[in-house]
Parts: structure tokens; C-alpha cells; sequence
């Protein structure tokens, strides 16, 4: 073997056949030894600080422990769905409701279309020719409405793999970015590179918008962010089986690939849609003709206007007519009012403030927020148009010298303390 052929580690000095490296972003190699030598030291002082087991197995403690959980509330029987076990519609938006406050529509969408979807994969063999088909679906809200939320619980109900990707990052194959099987490779993963497990989970795309199609003349340039993600999303969509990379895409070319089908994978697809409610106004009023049109136009709640949106306006919006038939069930988030977003501080299993209250009490601080605190939390959260997503980030801003200093004694967060902290905050760098 000629020295054309061979490379030298950039850690241990060694000079090895190409083959047996690993290259960085940088142009420097490691080789296979080094990167088990590091590995086996990594698990050594893993066990000496968690006990033995190391990594992986922490790894697995950790999902039996959610399964146990999911179990223990009456979701589910076993590690396997079966028609007895799989919860009803009624009972996962029950579940819903304990981590998402309003949405009663969107839950009730999803809950039916989840239930049917499973239902799906445990139907009997038979002979009757009828196939029920995949139903994605795609949740269309402002920021911070709850649309990851709920897949995310859902998932975390069902006890199913579940994986969240940006759309932002995806281009077709070929060019700078993320191919569109990146979003199976991280179905992998959190499914412990199951093949049976991958394949019933569930795939939350977020900021579907963003890859709306950029305009509907044509171009000499490709848009390859936009028409062509979508292009190639539509066979995971329907169903196909996908060549998949277990460690990621292109860095890796020598890899076995793992064959995926995406058959019965749900995915949920959701997206802002900014500037969609002037399409979807657009539409009303070109059907609104004749001598009641005004009568009918009153009746129109220009509040709410995603309520009524229809597979048209995606269309207009830039989503092509192909991938718009593989997400047959839209629904909308409707905006979060005061009421609402005070609820989310509050009612949840896992509210903002409950989880501060839990951190301070493992101090031994009781913890506790004045009303008119929390209003003005909801104010700001408001102003800034941040939605529940903003809720956070403002408590984090008012705890964090309470949480620095860790007081000696029980603690009230008030109106007064609120304003004081939320005052030296850079409203510009919270929306962003």
C-alpha cells in the first residue's frame, strides 16, 4: 500500500490506511483505536460517577422507565399496542389535557387521526380488498400555540419513538444541508437502531412553511430549499422504503445503509404559515357574491381566521398540490388569549412555575408567585408577541437571581419583583 493511501491521526500520530480514520470539518483525522480508546475511557469514568452500566445502559433505564411510567398511568398494558392497550380518542386528548391547555379542536383532530392510524397497523389480514390508508397530518398555528407540545405527548403516551426535525435545514440531495433521510436517522436513534420499533414511531416536522414553494413562475435557478424538499418528502410521506445512513448522510459514504419503510411511520407536520390568513381572507371573499354578500362577510371572525382554512390556501401559500394529498387531515391551533396563557403558567403537569417550585424546594425554599406576578408575566408575553414559548424564557429573566443566590428562607416572586427584573431585559433579543 502506497503512502497515497495512507493518513496519519491527528491524535495519536499514527500513519493507518485511509479507511481506518475519521475525518474532521477541519481536514485532521482520528483513527478507529484512538476514537475506542476515548470511548472506553468515556464509559470508565461514566460507571465511576452512575454506578456500572455505563451509557448505553443508562440509556435504557431511562426508556424502560417511561414505559413504566405510561404503564402505571393506564396507557398502556405492555411495551407492545394491541387493540386492548391502544388508548381511545377520548382518552389521549384526556391525556392531552394534562399537558396542553385549550386546543380542544386540534386535539380532538389529532387524537382520532392517531387512534386510526394505529388502528391501522394492527389490522387483521383479510381478504376484503379494503387498504385503510396513512392519514399525516398538518397543524397549522402561530409560535408557541402547542403544536410540538402535543405530538411530543402523544408520543411520549403511546410510548412510540418519536423524533422533532426542522424542515429549515433540509435541501435536495446533492447540495449544502441536510438530505430528507436525515429525518429517519434520528428516528433511529431514539428508537436504539430498532428496525420494528423505527417503523411505527412517529416524526414531528416543524416550520413546514418554510419550505414553501418561493414563488409560481419559473426560475433558471433551482429552488432547491423549497419545491425540491417537498419533492423529496413525498416519498417518505406515502410510504417507500428509504435507503437510510445510520450515522447521518454524506460525511459517511462507506456506511451499510439500513432499509426504513416509512409505510407505517406517522408523520405530523407543523408550521406557522405566516401571512396565510390574507390567502385564506382572499378566498372568502371571492366566494362571498351577490346581494348577501355583506350579511355573509359579518359573519366571517377576522380574530380567528385560521379556522377556516382549507387545503386551497396551503396551495397559494407555496405547498405543492402532491404533498398537500399526502397530509390529508389540517387542523388549526387557534391564539392563545390571557386567560390561556395563564393556565399554561399554572394548570399543567409539568407547569413553568410548578417545575421552579420544584427546584427551589430540593434547596428547601418553598416557592411561591403572587397572581398579579403572573398577569404581568402574561402581559409581557403579549407585548412581545412571544405566545407560551415566551412564557419561559420571561420566568427564567425573573428567577435567575433567586436562583443564583439561593435564599435562606421561604420566597415570593411578586408584581413589584417582576417588573424589576423584566425591566433591564432586551425585549428585541427575547423575540428573537
Amino acid at each position: 500500500m502506497s503512502k497515497k493511501d495512507r493518513g496519519r491521526c491527528s491524535f495519536c500520530g499514527r500513519e493507518v490506511p485511509f479507511e481506518q480514520l475519521f475525518q474532521g470539518t477541519d481536514g485532521r483525522f482520528i483513527c478507529f483505536d484512538c476514537v475506542e480508546n476515548a470511548h472506553e475511557i468515556i464509559e470508565e469514568q461514566y460507571q465511576l460517577s452512575n454506578g456500572a452500566g455505563g451509557v448505553e445502559e443508562d440509556r435504557k433505564r431511562k426508556k424502560e422507565k417511561e414505559r413504566k411510567e405510561a404503564s402505571a398511568a393506564g396507557i398502556m398494558n405492555s411495551g407492545k399496542l394491541d387493540m386492548q392497550s391502544l388508548p381511545k380518542p377520548m382518552q389521549i386528548k384526556e391525556f392531552l389535557d394534562q399537558y396542553v391547555i385549550g386546543q380542544d379542536d386540534a386535539k380532538k383532530h389529532l387524537s382520532v387521526a392517531v387512534y386510526n392510524h394505529y388502528k391501522r397497523l394492527l389490522q387483521p389480514d383479510t381478504n376484503d380488498g379494503v387498504e385503510i390508508e396513512k392519514s399525516n397530518i398538518i397543524l397549522v398555528g402561530s409560535t408557541g400555540t402547542g403544536k410540538t407540545l402535543m405530538a411530543r405527548t402523544i408520543a411520549k403516551m403511546l410510548a412510540v419513538p418519536f423524533t422533532i426535525v426542522d424542515a429549515t435545514v433540509l435541501t435536495e440531495a446533492g447540495y449544502v444541508g441536510e438530505d430528507v433521510e436525515s429525518l429517519l436517522v434520528r428516528l433511529l436513534q431514539e428508537a436504539d437502531y430498532d428496525l420494528e420499533q423505527t417503523e411505527r414511531g412517529i416524526v414531528f416536522i416543524d416550520e413546514i412553511d418554510k419550505i414553501a414553494r418561493k414563488s409560481d413562475n419559473p426560475s433558471i435557478t433551482r429552488d432547491v430549499s423549497g419545491e425540491g424538499v417537498q419533492q423529496g418528502l413525498l416519498k417518505l410521506l406515502e410510504g417507500a422504503i428509504v435507503n437510510v445512513p445510520p450515522k447521518g448522510g454524506r460525511k459517511h459514504p462507506e456506511q451499510e445503509f439500513i432499509h426504513v419503510n416509512t409505510q407505517n411511520i406517522l408523520f405530523i407536520c407543523g408550521g406557522a404559515f405566516d401571512g396565510i390568513e390574507k390567502k385564506i381572507a382572499q378566498r372568502l371573499n371571492t366566494q362571498v357574491v351577490g346581494f348577501e354578500s355583506q350579511s355573509k362577510t359579518k359573519r366571517i371572525d377576522k380574530d380567528n381566521m385560521l379556522q377556516y382554512i382549507a387545503p386551497q390556501d396551503l396551495k397559494s401559500f407555496g405547498l405543492i398540490p402532491e404533498i398537500i394529498g399526502r397530509l390529508p387531515i389540517i387542523t388549526y391551533l387557534e391564539p392563545l388569549d390571557r386567560a390561556a396563557l395563564k393556565r399554561i403558567l399554572t394548570d399543567p403537569k409539568n407547569a413553568i412555575t410548578k417545575q421552579y417550585q420544584k427546584l427551589m424546594q430540593m434547596d428547601g425554599i418553598e416557592l411561591t408567585f403572587e397572581d398579579s406576578a403572573l398577569d404581568y408575566i402574561v402581559d409581557k408575553a403579549i407585548e412581545f408577541k412571544l405566545g407560551a414559548r415566551g412564557l419561559r424564557s420571561l420566568t427564567e429573566t425573573i428567577m435567575m437571581d433567586t436562583m443564583f443566590d439561593i435564599p435562606k428562607e421561604n420566597c415570593v416572586v411578586t408584581r413589584q419583583m417582576a417588573e424589576e427584573k423584566l425591566a433591564k431585559i432586551d425585549a428585541n433579543r427575547l423575540v428573537a
